[in-house]
């Protein structure tokens, strides 16, 4: 048996540090007025965070478990059944078909920059062609992450690197309670993907990257490729079983397999084709399938222009348009193609030696 390496993990807080960092979020002086109230609720967080209190509400997991004596918690067993009963209609032959839109841009005019994003643009004009086509839309606007009250996609914490059962579908890390690592979005993230019978992203080039609210909604889908949908098999996260899990054989089950996918990217200046390219890869280890070349897309906005005049480039720009609608155009014929059985991933019947 492999062992687990230990080390890194900083110390917990003492009392006084705890106070400085819980305070942080209250210099408001109109939080002057209820500091006894404060100081009240801060006694418990301490107490919440030095006992470690990561879920504190939990019942018997019961029958279907490996072990179902286990305590689970009941937020992670309210995500799991919503991923069912969501997944259930998707595998439905009679319901609609429905595509999930995604706005990788981090910009809206609902904060700093005051002003909507190319990329939000784009996916209104894919909704209404898919939505011409006869399929549902729903649009996942990540940029919510940068305007709504907290709202969060915390980090992913990179389990699997310890073993790949110790991640689970979905993602059992979060809420954390005692770390007030909370109302985190993934979990309803999680439930728009299971029920999509495509997905389209639709992103701008950060510095040659992704922006930020779309990495952590990648990172936070490893779960959907092997993760494991039993948290009583490692006992929450016991990094030991987990290992033994995985040396004894694991199966890496692709939640998100079989949907079809389209791509739309686009920047200023370079990292376009790269980070295309790196999403369509990534979209295909999951066991996506691609809805064809027209369905890929990257292109410049405004090439060595200004940001100011973005928009206008935008617009200007009739025929990136037109190509922005041919991804919805050719994302919808696979999405039919693929409920009507008449189109499949050529490599479901091949076994990689290498699945992780």
């Amino acid at each position: 048996m492999t062992s687990v390496r230990k080390g890194q993990a900083p110390a917990k807080l003492g009392r006084n540090e705890f106070h400085l960092v819980f305070s942080r979020s209250f210099m408001d002086p109109a939080f002057g007025k209820v500091a006894g109230e404060l100081a009240a609720v801060e006694e418990i967080a301490w107490n919440n965070y030095s006992e470690s209190h990561k879920a504190p509400t939990t019942r018997k997991a019961g029958p279907g478990f490996a072990d179902p004596e286990y305590e689970l918690s009941v937020e992670w067993i309210a995500a799991r059944d919503r991923l069912l009963a969501a997944e259930a209609v998707q595998k439905n032959p009679e319901t609609r078909s429905r595509v999930l839109v995604i706005n990788g841009a981090a910009r809206n005019d609902g904060t700093c920059p005051g002003e909507i994003s190319k990329s939000y643009r784009m996916t209104q004009l894919a909704r209404e062609v898919l939505e011409a086509h006869g399929i549902d839309v729903d649009i996942l606007d990540l940029s919510l992450l940068t305007s709504d009250y907290d709202r969060h996609i915390h980090p992913c914490k990179a389990c699997v690197s310890t073993a790949m059962p110790l991640c689970h579908w979905p993602c059992s890390c979060y809420p954390n309670h005692s770390l007030r690592q909370t109302n985190d979005w993934m979990n309803e993230i999680y439930e728009k993907w299971v029920a999509a019978h495509g997905i389209l992203i639709v992103t701008p080039v950060y510095w040659y990257q992704t922006p930020a609210v779309l990495k952590l909604m990648i990172d936070r889908l490893v779960c959907a490729d092997g993760g494991n949908p039993d948290p009583t098999a490692t006992h929450g996260k016991k990094a030991e079983e987990a290992k033994a899990l995985e040396l004894a054989g694991w199966d890496y089950p692709k939640h998100l397999a079989d949907r079809a996918y389209g791509l739309i990217v686009h920047g200023d200046v370079a990292g376009i084709e790269g980070t295309r390219r790196g999403l369509s890869d990534w979209l295909d280890w999951m066991g996506m399938i691609d809805a064809g070349s027209f369905a890929r897309l990257d292109r410049y906005v405004g090439y060595f222009e200004s940001y100011a005049e973005s928009h206008d480039a935008f617009d200007r720009d009739t025929d990136f348009q037109e190509e922005v609608r041919n991804v919805g155009r050719a994302l919808g014929q696979a999405v039919s193609e693929l409920r009507a059985g008449r189109l499949s991933s050529p490599n479901r019947a091949v076994r990689s030696p290498r699945p992780k």
